[in-house]
């Protein structure tokens, strides 16, 4: 299962974030899917979601504020159930940031790793660590406190 995890995962940023192929979400991830990662500055609390309507919004949302983003897989490893994925995402703000903020124009390079458990060769848990401060920074969204 390990390879095959490994696939599916590098299938969901190659094929759905990076090509917008919203037909595959259905092959790779389960309708029972427990979401564990909160949007930066999200007000859903994490749960059980509709996993393929789920994948989807979760790519509109980030393609609709970042439109020519990126999330280059640098490495996958997987034992068990479990793969987790290193991920460096880039990209250039040019729609409302989290659908309130004017765009700043401005582009993010941050890494994120994501871990998601595997049943029946579907994706139906996910956990994410991300550098969303460092990306705000980037962004202008944030500044740096202190002295500049």
């Amino acid at each position: 299962m390990r390879a095959e995890g490994q696939l599916i995962v590098r299938r969901l940023f190659d094929e759905v974030f990076n090509a917008r192929a919203y037909e595959v979400i259905p092959e790779l991830v389960s309708d029972d899917f427990v979401e564990h990662a909160i949007a930066p500055f999200g007000a859903e609390p994490p749960g059980a979601v509709a996993g393929v309507a789920h994948m989807q919004s979760v790519v509109e949302w980030l393609t609709a504020q970042f439109p020519d983003i990126c999330m280059s897989v640098e490495a996958v490893v997987g034992e068990g159930d479990l793969v987790s994925v290193r991920v460096r995402a880039v990209g250039t703000n040019l729609g409302p940031f989290n659908g309130v903020m004017p765009p700043t124009g401005r582009t993010f390079d941050a890494e994120q790793c994501h871990w998601y458990r595997i049943t029946d060769y579907r994706l139906t848990e996910h956990w994410a660590v991300r550098d969303d401060l460092g990306a705000m920074l980037q962004l202008g969204v944030v500044s740096r406190p202190g002295p500049r």
